[in-house]
């Protein structure tokens, strides 16, 4: 007997212990487990199943194909070599890309502050030295600065998940978006996929809850399409999106010089690089594979090949590691979500075997000690494969990599608060202005930049030009925003 056409679809899709329980279920419980059951694309679980799943057993790892590898070239600074003029007329370029409000940005901001510790939306975590700024009020200023700048609002997407979305917007009310405008501050939610077993049935977390994960920041293609952003985009005139993930402040959430370089080079999907500061350090690797750029993961690069080293220069082969800062044209991102997970031109879902608490078959709850299942994810990345003169650029490291991702060692948040330190350092030393520092370029003093006052050397030089009087440097200042005329 027929009860409802979703739970129908998913008996006749091989899926019907999704509603085992759903007889026992009170109403609001049911009405739960039936929108998220409206969540899954069951075609594309089967498809996903029959690919990754089928003819394996004991949950057997995704393969990655490493075949063919040579590292990828890229357009290094200046000061390794890259061409002045080159750069010079890049940034002029993508400056007035910026003055005809072309340009978008776009972070992807669905995690939670767990692994730092902290209860909230990691864009919520504070990471300034001084203030105790927030990623989101240091990115939203930066946006602000370039509004100043360029004489153009900026829109600004941001990607939340289920878990954190509520407790988002209610952050950025709170604090009237930083000075922002509303209605340029665009949030949506991320696309969320179902974990499965082994033999691919779908797992249920509660009897009215199905075990659901977020796609993956390659769904972020899918959840601009989805949620109308690349129509918005088209309406502004907008073609081009700077993508970039929460936890890193010191990230330039607009660089006028790699707009420039991804439009001089007519790129589809421009990235950024750093020079892999020693072999294991965990940044995926930019390499060609048949001529075609791709990004490789550092856990799924060889211990051997990490390692080699170039005779001529003495310096790792695969040395170009990815920061997960990318440009991307909306046209392309059209083209890549339209076909996320299907045929060839399209990205892929990538299988993660996890430990996935679930229930058993009596509804006992099941807390797994080893892998008992399969997460799929998309990778932004992998679009890199498919977009037209994919192009690679050199950034520095002390200028624009600061992660915060552990509470504690190398990606924390005192080693955020340092980098910001030695970064506004040598802003001061650029200016005229130097500061005791240590053998690591860190201050003695406590500062804080505000991005209002500077985004980089250069601004910072301007500012601090226009201050009347000049403020003593003493520990704890803060520079906030230069007075406008």
């Amino acid at each position: 007997m027929s009860t409802h056409p979703l739970i129908d679809a998913f008996h006749a899709a091989g899926q019907g212990q999704v509603f085992r329980f759903f007889h026992s279920l009170e109403e609001a419980a049911r009405e739960r487990l039936l929108a998220q059951a409206a969540e899954v694309d069951l075609a594309e679980v089967a498809r996903l199943k029959a690919k990754l799943l089928s003819g394996e057993s004991g949950g057997a790892a995704q393969r990655v194909d490493l075949s063919d590898l040579s590292p990828a070239p890229y357009e290094p600074l200046p000061e390794h070599g890259g061409d002045a003029a080159t750069w010079a007329e890049a940034r002029v370029v993508g400056e007035a890309a910026l003055r005809a409000g072309q340009v978008a940005a776009f972070t992807v901001a669905g995690g939670q502050g767990t692994r730092l510790g902290y209860d909230g939306p990691k864009g919520s975590f504070p990471v300034t030295p001084l203030r105790r700024k927030s990623l989101f009020q240091v990115f939203a200023e930066k946006l602000l600065a370039a509004e100043w700048r360029y004489g153009r609002p900026l829109h600004w997407f941001i990607m939340t998940s289920h878990q954190n979305h509520e407790a988002t917007l209610a952050f950025f009310a709170q604090h009237g978006h930083f000075g922002l405008s509303p209605e340029r501050v665009h949030f949506f939610t991320q696309g969320r996929m179902p974990a499965v077993d082994f033999e691919g049935q779908i797992l249920l977390e509660a009897p009215d809850r199905i075990a659901m994960s977020p796609d993956g920041h390659g769904g972020s293609l899918r959840a601009l399409a989805s949620h109308g952003a690349l129509e918005l985009m088209e309406r502004e005139g907008i073609d081009t999106l700077s993508y970039f993930q929460v936890d890193n402040p010191l990230v330039r959430c607009i660089d006028p010089a790699f707009i420039g370089w991804h439009r001089l080079k007519n790129s589809e999907m421009s990235s950024k690089m750093l020079p892999k500061a020693y072999a294991g350090e965990k940044l995926g690797h930019f390499c060609m594979q048949r001529g075609r750029l791709v990004v490789i993961e550092y856990s799924d690069l060889p211990t051997a090949m990490q390692e080699a080293r170039d005779p001529a220069t003495g310096g790792l082969c695969f040395s170009a590691g990815s920061i997960a800062i990318h440009l991307l044209d909306r046209e392309f991102i059209r083209r890549m979500s339209a076909g996320a997970g299907v045929g060839s031109e399209s990205l892929q879902f990538h299988r993660a075997d996890k430990k996935i608490p679930t229930l058993d078959v009596e509804g006992q709850p099941v807390m797994p000690a080893e892998p008992n299942g399969v997460k799929f994810e998309l990778f932004v990345f992998d679009a890199l494969p498919f977009a037209r003169n994919p192009l690679v650029i050199e950034t520095s490291r002390e200028d624009e990599f600061a992660s915060v991702k552990n509470a504690e060692g190398s990606d924390s948040p005192k080693r955020s608060c340092e980098a910001q330190l030695r970064q506004a350092a040598r802003w001061f030393a650029a200016a005229g202005e130097r500061l005791e520092v240590d053998e690591s370029g860190l201050p003695k003093i406590a500062v804080e930049v505000s991005p209002l006052f500077a985004v980089d050397a250069e601004s910072f030089c301007e500012s601090w030009r226009k201050l009347s009087p000049r403020p003593s440097i003493v520990d704890g200042l803060y520079l906030e925003a230069p007075r406008r005329a």
